[in-house]
C-alpha cells in the first residue's frame, strides 16, 4: 500500500512561528524537504501578509526554488486573488480551503460557509481551465473553536456542495486537533461515498493526531499533511498546536507497511537543521529519538506483535 504525505510545515508550520523567516530560507526548507523524497508540498501562502506576515513574499519564495525533485509545489488560496497570484507563480497544484462553520469562517477568511462553498466552486472550474490540479479542504471538519462539534451531517452537506463540482481531491481537516478514531472512520468513508478522493489534515494538539492518521489509512485515504518537526497551528484558532509531526508520520506508516518514498534518516536530518534555523526544540518525537529500523522492518515483515510478546 502507498500513500501521498503533503508536508506543510513552509505553510502552516511557519505561520506560527514569532519570527517570520525570509525567503531564501523558507524556499531551502521547501527544497530540503522536497529532497527527502516527499512527493507534495505545500510550500506558500497567498493571502495578506498583514494578517499573516510570515506568508509574505510568497512570489518570491517559489521563484527561489531548485526544485531538487519532482515533488508537487502547491500554494493555499482563500479567495480569487490568491487563487491568481499562485498561478502567476508557478504552482503545481492549487490548495483551497473553506471552514464548514459560520463562525469560524468569519474569523479565519471574513466570510461565509455558503459564500466559501459557492468560492470552491467556481475555485474547481478556473482550475480545470487552467489545467492546474485542485485540492478543496473542508476545515474544523471535526470541531470548531467557537461553535463546538461539527455533526457529521453538517461536513457531508459541504462535502456534497463542493462535489457538485469535484475537486482533484477533497481534504479534511481537524484544524484544531479533536477528533478522535472513530469520527475519522465515520466520516472518511461517508465523503468517499460521495466520489471523492479523500484526505486528512491533522493536528496533535490533544495527542490523538497519529491514532487519527492511523484510521484514516484504514478508512482508504488517499493523503495525509504533516509538518516537519510537528511545528504548526492556526492564528485564528484559540490553542491550537502543531500538525503531526512528518519523520513521526513517516517512521509510523512504515512500521505499517505503508510506502511513503521518503528517506527517514534525512527527513530528521531535516528537521534537525530546521530546529537550529527556528532556534527552539521541535515538538515532533522521531527528530529526537531517532529512527529505530529493526524494529519497524520486523513489524512491516510479520504484520503483528505476536512475534515480539
Amino acid at each position: 500500500m502507498s500513500l501521498i504525505v503533503c508536508d506543510v510545515a513552509p505553510r502552516d508550520g511557519l505561520q506560527m512561528e514569532a519570527r517570520a523567516l525570509p525567503p531564501a530560507l523558507r524556499a531551502e526548507l521547501v527544497d530540503r524537504i522536497a529532497a527527502c523524497g516527499v512527493p507534495r508540498i505545500e510550500a506558500v501562502s497567498f493571502v495578506s501578509p498583514r494578517w499573516v506576515p510570515q506568508m509574505a513574499d510568497a512570489e518570491t519564495v517559489m521563484a527561489l526554488l531548485q526544485r531538487p525533485s519532482k515533488a508537487v509545489m502547491a500554494g493555499l488560496v482563500l479567495n480569487e486573488r490568491g487563487y491568481v497570484r499562485a498561478l502567476s507563480a508557478g504552482v503545481d497544484e492549487i490548495h483551497y480551503a473553506v471552514p464548514v462553520t459560520d463562525s469560524y469562517a468569519r474569523e479565519n477568511q471574513n466570510t461565509t460557509v455558503s459564500a466559501g462553498l459557492e468560492l470552491s466552486q467556481t475555485l474547481v472550474r478556473r482550475a480545470r481551465a487552467d489545467g492546474v490540479r485542485i485540492t478543496v479542504t473542508l476545515i474544523v471538519a471535526f470541531g470548531c473553536p467557537f461553535e463546538g462539534r461539527v455533526p457529521e451531517s453538517t461536513v457531508l452537506r459541504a462535502a456534497e456542495r463542493v462535489m457538485e463540482e469535484p475537486p482533484d481531491e477533497l481534504c479534511l481537516a481537524d484544524t484544531i486537533g479533536v477528533a478522535v478514531p472513530t469520527q475519522v472512520r465515520s466520516l472518511v468513508p461517508a465523503v468517499g461515498r460521495l466520489g471523492a478522493r479523500v484526505g486528512c489534515h491533522l493536528h496533535n494538539t490533544r495527542n490523538t493526531g497519529f491514532a487519527n492518521a492511523l484510521a484514516a489509512v484504514e478508512a482508504g485515504v488517499v493523503s495525509i499533511d504533516a509538518s516537519l518537526g510537528g511545528i504548526g497551528g492556526c492564528p485564528f484558532a484559540p490553542r491550537a498546536t502543531g500538525n503531526i509531526g512528518t519523520e513521526d508520520l513517516v517512521y509510523l506508516l512504515r512500521g505499517q507497511g505503508v510506502a511513503t518514498g521518503i528517506d527517514l534518516e534525512a527527513l530528521i536530518g531535516t528537521s534537525q537543521w530546521l530546529g537550529e534555523v527556528l532556534e527552539h526544540d521541535l515538538p515532533a518525537m522521531v527528530g529526537r529519538a531517532g529512527d529505530f529500523p529493526a524494529v519497524s522492518a520486523a513489524h512491516a515483515q510479520s504484520g503483528g506483535l505476536e512475534e515480539c510478546v
